[in-house]
């Protein structure tokens, strides 16, 4: 277990050169899905002993999730959100792996969890029950309402999170039934951050006072914490936002805009010197005159885009990119992932990177972010098989038998 003590040297961190910055630093990963394990996977991007725990009956779901692979039990979802850590199966549910899980919980930090309310407390294994075994340990709580509150025992996932927390009201055309917000998974994804800046902040709290302490972290208010200025709007005038479309409802020009090759291209003029810009781009002084003020703009909208529209008509998206970019106008290509494979900038920032896996080959997925300049993280191995490291932790870290283990397998503890 990390030792916060040994690393503080007059209020400074002692580490080794070249060294991840959260090497020493253990993480028992009980989740499922992505929230929680996307927490426990950013840690160990950057150096933790992450030990994903598994059930003993197929894992965790998301082994089945998505694309499936030549692999068993081993999708594309898995390989690539399960990166860097190491595997063991373990029934929680039964007494037998509750203590085996205390054992594990001893020479720890953080645990990762996305149980519904009371699931842990009911196996005996809550953070009272936890802490009394480690103080120091850190519970990261991920579900889709959070642990207190009249809703707290619903299931949630990310989709219900966009919804709940206001996201989808917002997304899609006015009038029509509102769209998915970009990833079924936003949500999630966006939990999973916040989980870890929060462990981020408890290790640092650990290190002043010696103590752990719980995280609690709610899907859907992930998702309202993102919605910019709705929440003191409403309660300054009583404004409700309604959908906005491609638009924006505080900005014109500032939306999606369709190219002659039948692609799209976005633009952003946030204030009235950008509009100028894209003017000058466009040859429409007119414009600029007529319209010069966000004021104007706005209470001018469709004519403005109408404009804009018939101007962006009439250029391929690479060429519209290139002109704008000319004229210093906040412009961008509306990118497929085809798209994205292609371009020059994804490549030499090197956003993805290849990792090949035993029996399967070279696989693409997203690199780390963030980059660091002296501890940077890196992708090491891809999701593991689920138990393949049984034998390490159980035999050799914990010191079990190779007859304790037969009998745990036969009776479904691992």
């Amino acid at each position: 277990m990390f030792n916060d003590n040994n690393l503080i040297i007059e209020g400074k961190c002692r580490m080794v050169e070249n060294e991840k910055p959260l090497t020493g630093i253990r993480v028992l990963d009980i989740a499922c899905f992505i929230a929680a394990p996307y927490a426990a996977t950013l840690m160990g991007e950057f150096g933790a002993d992450v030990i994903k725990i598994e059930h003993p009956n197929g894992g965790d779901p998301l082994r089945q999730f998505g694309t499936k692979t030549d692999l068993p039990n081993q999708s594309l979802a898995w390989l690539n959100e399960a990166r860097n850590k190491r595997s063991i199966t373990l029934n929680l549910s039964k007494p037998e792996g509750a203590e085996i899980l205390k054992k594990l919980a001893q020479n720890c930090d953080v645990i990762c969890e996305n149980f519904r309310p009371g699931t842990l407390e009911k196996w005996g294994l809550g953070y009272e029950e936890l802490s009394k075994i480690n103080p120091r340990l850190i519970l990261l709580r991920i579900s889709g309402y959070g642990q207190t509150g009249p809703y707290k025992d619903r299931p949630g996932f990310a989709r219900i999170a966009h919804a709940f927390g206001g996201l989808t009201y917002l997304s899609g055309i006015p009038g029509e039934i509102p769209v998915t917000p970009g990833s079924t998974s936003l949500g999630d994804y966006m939990t999973g951050m916040n989980g870890c800046i929060g462990i981020m902040m408890a290790l640092r709290h650990r290190e002043k006072t010696g103590k752990g302490q719980v995280i609690d972290c709610a899907l859907f208010e992930s998702v309202f914490r993102i919605l910019d200025e709705i929440a003191p709007r409403y309660s300054f005038d009583g404004f409700v936002r309604e959908p906005e479309g491609t638009g924006t409802l505080n900005a014109c020009p500032h939306g999606h805009f369709p190219c002659k090759d039948n692609k799209f291209i976005a633009i952003a003029c946030t204030t009235d010197k950008m509009f100028e810009r894209l003017t000058s781009a466009m040859k429409r002084p007119d414009l600029l005159k007529k319209f010069g003020s966000q004021s104007t703009r706005l209470a001018n909208r469709e004519i403005v885009l109408s404009e804009v529209e018939k101007w962006t008509r009439s250029f391929s998206r690479n060429d519209l990119i290139q002109v704008c970019t000319e004229s210093d106008v906040p412009a961008g290509a509306i990118n497929s992932i085809s798209d994205i494979f292609q371009d020059p900038h994804f490549k030499q920032r090197q956003v993805m990177t290849n990792i090949n896996v035993p029996d399967l080959g070279d696989i693409t997925v997203p690199n780390v972010i963030p980059g660091l300049s002296d501890s940077p993280g890196a992708v090491d191995s891809l999701g593991p098989d689920l138990g393949q490291d049984n034998n390490s932790i159980y035999s050799q870290e914990l010191g079990l038998s190779e007859e304790a283990l037969k009998e745990l397998k036969n009776i479904g503890v691992i």
